[in-house]
């Protein structure tokens, strides 16, 4: 990714940068006050994690297609009853990244997307700051497949009748690293009460396959708190860090990096 490609998505996503004066125009963009500055000032080659999407077989194409019917079909609960159409996820069908949210909100529910509409652009704009693009590269998902009426909390028994899916989306896909949006996603992913101030900052793991997962802001949360964007820049940078680490394979199980 080239300098002016990362300055246009720092600032899409609230970023303020800047370039020193001494340096060439070309030069790497500095987020404004970053804590540490040196951090941000990284090559733009860098930018942008390696990953390499493996080819998908035809018998994991046609398990993504019956998981598909599966969920556009389902009545496992009473969602179903109000939803215009279930929201499966959308990107590769084999890629490292995986994002995760909580449910479909009017917009997805009616396009049949996850992240679509300003909390959609913006996510986009936070995932091509690393290199991310729903199309190529990172796989978007919810952990509810159905819109909760009046975009309200899911309920337990709806998370539990959905996270089978879920579990299987993961199986197929086989990320290396899961992004959990939100307070409500990462709550019910890890099974804990915790706020998202105590779930940001470590690496946490999921499911039976044990994917580590970092927790971050959901993009509808920081169009209204816009304050916060630095925050979720950091966690960013700590993901594609975290990502770099596991292609190394220096992380443990124990939420470390060493």
């Amino acid at each position: 990714m080239d300098a002016s490609s990362r300055n246009h998505y720092l600032e899409a996503i609230g970023v303020d940068v800047w370039v020193r004066r001494s340096m060439p125009a070309v030069s790497v963009v500095e987020p404004l006050a970053d804590p540490v500055a040196q951090a941000a000032i990284e090559p733009a080659v860098s930018a942008a994690p390696v990953i390499v999407d493996e080819p998908v077989t035809a018998d994991v194409a046609d398990r993504w297609q019956a998981l598909r019917t599966e969920i556009l079909s389902c009545t496992r609960c009473g969602l179903h009853q109000t939803r215009t159409q279930g929201v499966v996820g959308v990107g590769p069908q084999r890629t490292d990244w995986m994002v995760i949210g909580e449910a479909p909100g009017a917009e997805e529910d009616r396009r049949g997307e996850p992240f679509v509409g300003r909390a959609g652009h913006l996510l986009d704009a936070m995932l091509r700051a690393i290199g991310l693009d729903r199309g190529t590269n990172v796989y978007i998902a919810n952990v509810l497949k159905s819109r909760p009426p009046n975009n309200r909390d899911p309920k337990p028994e709806e998370v539990a009748a959905c996270l089978p899916y879920l579990m299987r989306q993961i199986q197929l896909l086989q990320p290396r690293l899961m992004l959990a949006v939100g307070r409500i996603a990462a709550q019910n992913l890890l099974s804990t009460d915790l706020s998202l101030s105590r779930l940001r900052g470590k690496v946490h793991h999921f499911g039976e396959l044990n994917t580590p997962l970092i927790v971050t802001y959901h993009p509808a949360y920081l169009l209204r708190t816009p304050a916060d964007k630095r925050k979720a820049w950091e966690d960013l940078k700590f993901a594609r860090s975290v990502f770099r680490q596991l292609t190394d394979h220096r992380i443990g199980t124990d939420g470390n990096l060493s």
